[in-house]
C-alpha cells in the first residue's frame, strides 16, 4: 500500500473517530447525568465547532447540569444568560433562566423571563408553571393558580405541576383542594418528596399527626437531607409533646441546604427560633415550673392553633371584596406568633360545619385555640349566625337550615386548656333584610344590624369589629379597619391580650372617624397574662 493511501486511511480514521467523539459528547451533554455530562459540555464548547444557536443549546444543557446536579444557581443563571445572548429567540433558555432566577429569590427577573418566554412560545406548559412558582412568590396565589392550571392543562402528567399548584390553593384557603393536588402528585411520582412535605403540613394543620408524620417520613426516606421534611416533621413533634425529637429534626434541618431560596429561609427561620425557645424553657430553673407561661419561650412551645375563614365570593348575598384578604393576612400572622393555622375561604355550609368540627378535635391537645371570621354574619331572635357563601333566606325560619349558629363556633375552640377567643369581623348589615319575611312571633328586635351581645363561658373572649347592634366598616383600602388594626398590634411584643384588644379599639375608632367601635365579651384568668409575642 502506498504511503499516500496510508496516510489518507489514516485521516479518514482519526475524521471518523473524531466525529464519533462529537457525536458522543452531544449526546452526553444532553443526557444532564453527572460529571461525565458536565466533561462533555465543556469539550463541545472547547472544540470550536458550534455557533450560534447550537453551540447556545450546548449552553443551555449545562445550565440545566448546573442546576440540577452541580447545584450552582449562578453558574446556571450564567450559561442561560450566554446562551440567550447567542440565541435572543432561545425560549427554552429564558424559561430556564426563569426557574434558575426564582429558585435564587430574584423574583422580579424570573416573572419578566417566564413572561418572554411564554410570548415567545405560548404552548410551553413549563413556562406557565414557571411564571406561576414568580407569582405565588410574589404574593399573588390566584393569579399563579391560573399559570398552574394552564400548565396542567397542556401537561395533565407532571408532578410538580400539580404540586405547584397545591401551593398555591393552600394560600388562599382552599385546603381540601390542594390536598387533592399534592395526592395527584404523589399518584404521578410516588419519589418526588415535595408534595410528601406539603400534605404532611395540611395534615398537621388540621390535627392529624399521625397522617403528617407518616407523609414526613416517607419525604425524608425519598430524600433525607430535606431541610422542609426535617423542620415539618419536628414541628409536628413539638406539638405532640415529643420535643427530644423535635430538637433534633430541627439541628438536623440546620445542617441541610434547599435548592429554593424560599424554603432555606422557612427552614431556617423555623429551626432557630423552636430551638432557642425549647433550649431556654430546658434551661430554666425548675422553681419556675410553677410560674404562669408568660416568658417567650413558653409561648413559643404552646401548642396553638387557629382555624382561619374569610367569606367573600357569596352566590345569594353581595360579594365582599375584603374577607379573603382579610384571613390571609391574619393567617400569616399568626403564623408569625407561632400558630398552626388552617386557612379557609369561601366555605358552604357543609364545609363550614365540617371545618369546624375537625377543629374542635384539634383543640381538645391545644393550649390557645382562636377562630377568626370574616365574611357576612346576622342575628335572628336574639342569636349570632354566620353565613356560608351558600346560605339563601327568604324568611327568618330558614337561619337554622343555611347559616351556623355562633354558639357552634364557640364549642369548637371550648376545649382548649388556656385561652379561647373567637375574633368576628362579620358585624355589617343583614344581607338579606329586604327579602326576609318575619314569621317568628320572638324575632322582637332589628335583624338589620350587627350582631347580639354574647356572653361566652369563662376563659373564652370573644371579639367583634363592631359592638353589638352596630356594623362594621370594609374600608376603603385592602383590608378591614379592624384586620388592619389587629394584624398592626398583635405582634408587638409583651402587649397582653385584653391590653392588645384595647390597642386595636382605639386604632379603629381613630381610622373610622369613631363610627365604628370593636367590642369584647368574656373573661379569661385573671392570675395569668396571655401574649401572642411575649416580653
Amino acid at each position: 500500500m502506498s504511503t499516500k493511501r496510508m496516510i489518507f486511511l489514516t485521516l479518514s480514521f482519526l475524521g471518523v473517530t473524531a466525529a464519533t467523539a462529537l457525536a458522543d459528547d452531544k449526546s452526553d451533554c444532553s443526557a444532564r447525568r453527572d460529571g461525565s455530562s458536565f466533561a462533555a459540555c465543556d469539550r463541545l464548547i472547547a472544540s470550536g465547532k458550534f455557533k450560534g444557536p447550537r453551540l447556545a443549546k450546548v449552553y443551555h444543557h449545562r445550565a440545566v447540569l448546573w442546576r440540577a446536579n452541580g447545584g450552582d444557581i449562578d453558574k446556571a443563571i450564567a450559561d442561560d444568560t450566554e446562551a440567550i445572548r447567542l440565541d435572543p429567540k432561545f425560549a427554552v433558555a429564558i424559561s430556564s433562566r426563569s426557574l434558575s432566577l426564582w429558585q435564587k429569590g430574584d423574583f422580579d427577573r424570573s416573572l419578566a423571563d417566564a413572561n418572554a418566554a411564554i410570548t415567545l412560545d405560548p404552548n410551553d406548559a413549563k413556562s406557565y408553571n414557571r411564571r406561576g412558582l414568580a407569582l405565588r412568590s410574589k404574593g399573588d396565589s390566584h393569579g399563579a393558580i391560573k399559570d398552574f392550571d394552564e400548565a396542567i392543562r397542556r401537561l395533565p402528567g407532571i408532578a410538580a405541576f400539580h404540586n405547584s399548584r397545591g401551593n398555591a390553593l393552600r394560600d388562599v384557603g382552599l385546603t381540601l383542594k390542594a390536598e387533592a393536588d399534592f395526592t395527584k402528585a404523589i399518584a404521578l411520582d410516588p419519589k418526588y418528596p415535595f408534595p410528601y412535605v406539603n400534605r404532611g403540613g395540611i395534615f398537621r394543620n388540621s390535627g392529624e399527626y399521625d397522617r403528617a408524620l407518616a407523609d414526613l417520613n416517607k419525604a425524608l426516606a425519598l430524600d433525607p437531607g430535606n431541610g422542609p421534611a426535617l423542620a415539618g416533621r419536628g414541628l409536628t413533634y413539638l406539638v405532640i409533646g415529643q420535643s427530644e425529637k423535635a430538637q433534633a429534626d430541627f439541628r438536623a434541618a440546620l445542617n441541610t441546604r434547599s435548592p429554593y431560596s424560599s424554603d432555606d429561609k422557612w427552614v431556617r427561620q423555623t429551626a432557630t427560633q423552636k430551638l432557642a425557645a425549647l433550649e431556654s424553657m430546658q434551661s430554666a430553673p425548675a422553681s419556675a415550673a410553677a410560674e404562669p407561661p408568660a416568658s417567650s419561650a413558653v409561648n413559643a412551645v404552646n401548642r396553638r392553633i387557629a382555624l382561619v375563614i374569610g367569606n367573600s365570593a357569596y352566590k345569594n348575598a353581595p360579594v365582599l371584596s375584603n374577607p379573603q384578604r382579610d384571613a390571609a393576612l391574619v393567617a400569616d400572622t399568626l403564623r408569625r406568633t407561632g400558630f398552626a393555622v388552617t386557612l379557609l375561604t369561601d366555605l358552604d355550609r357543609d364545609t363550614l360545619v365540617r371545618s369546624l368540627r375537625n377543629f374542635a378535635q384539634s383543640a381538645e391537645s391545644s393550649d390557645w385555640a382562636l377562630v377568626y371570621y370574616a365574611g357576612h354574619g346576622m342575628e335572628v331572635a336574639g342569636a349570632n349566625y354566620l353565613l356560608p357563601v351558600d346560605a339563601k333566606i327568604t324568611a327568618d325560619r330558614d337561619i337554622g337550615f343555611e347559616a351556623v349558629p355562633l354558639d357552634q363556633v364557640l364549642n369548637a375552640a371550648e376545649r382548649a386548656k388556656m385561652l379561647r377567643l373567637v375574633i368576628l369581623d362579620a358585624c355589617r348589615d343583614n344581607p338579606f333584610s329586604n327579602q326576609m319575611k318575619r314569621t317568628m312571633t320572638v324575632a322582637t328586635r332589628s335583624v338589620s344590624r350587627g350582631l347580639a351581645a354574647v356572653e361566652p363561658e369563662p376563659g373564652t373572649l370573644v371579639v367583634y369589629a363592631a359592638k353589638d347592634g352596630e356594623t362594621a366598616l370594609d374600608g376603603d383600602g385592602k383590608n378591614s379597619p379592624f384586620t388592619t388594626a389587629f394584624v398592626k398590634n398583635v405582634e408587638t411584643p409583651g402587649l397582653e391580650v385584653r391590653r392588645l384588644f384595647d390597642f386595636v379599639r382605639d386604632d379603629v375608632m381613630d381610622s373610622t372617624k369613631r363610627k365604628q367601635k370593636p367590642f369584647s365579651y368574656g373573661s379569661i384568668s385573671g392570675r395569668q397574662d396571655f401574649y401572642f409575642v411575649a416580653k
